[in-house]
């Protein structure tokens, strides 16, 4: 899951993100759905890629077991990080922020 605020992208712990699966990137890249660790390992598709690509500003801990099994525990954290960065936000009046926002997307993939 990928949570976003205004000027915010969060993703849970162990999230993927990608517009494409392993196994359908792998099939036109190497016609075989067998080269889908190799397909995904490119396309650095978890949540601490991401975060070190500056893709994303930050990862959500999940709890030990997985999310889908601590909901509550999940929701909680998903709830919290979601508070602090709207908290930021309240500085900013929204042309501001739009103008920030614009400038931090467009810069996303440049190095």
């Amino acid at each position: 899951i990928a949570i976003a605020t205004a000027d915010q992208i969060y993703m849970l712990e162990h999230a993927i993100y990608s517009v494409i699966s392993p196994e359908g990137c792998a099939s036109i890249l190497w016609r075989s759905g067998d080269y889908a660790p190799e397909a995904a390992a490119a396309l650095k598709l978890t949540a601490q890629d991401l975060y070190k690509m500056k893709l994303i500003d930050g990862i959500i801990a999940e709890p030990v077991g997985g999310a889908h099994r601590m909901r509550e525990e999940t929701i909680q954290n998903v709830s919290t990080q979601i508070e602090k960065a709207l908290s930021k936000l309240s500085p900013w009046n929204g042309e501001d922020l739009k103008k920030a926002r614009r400038k931090k997307f467009l810069a996303m993939g440049r190095t």
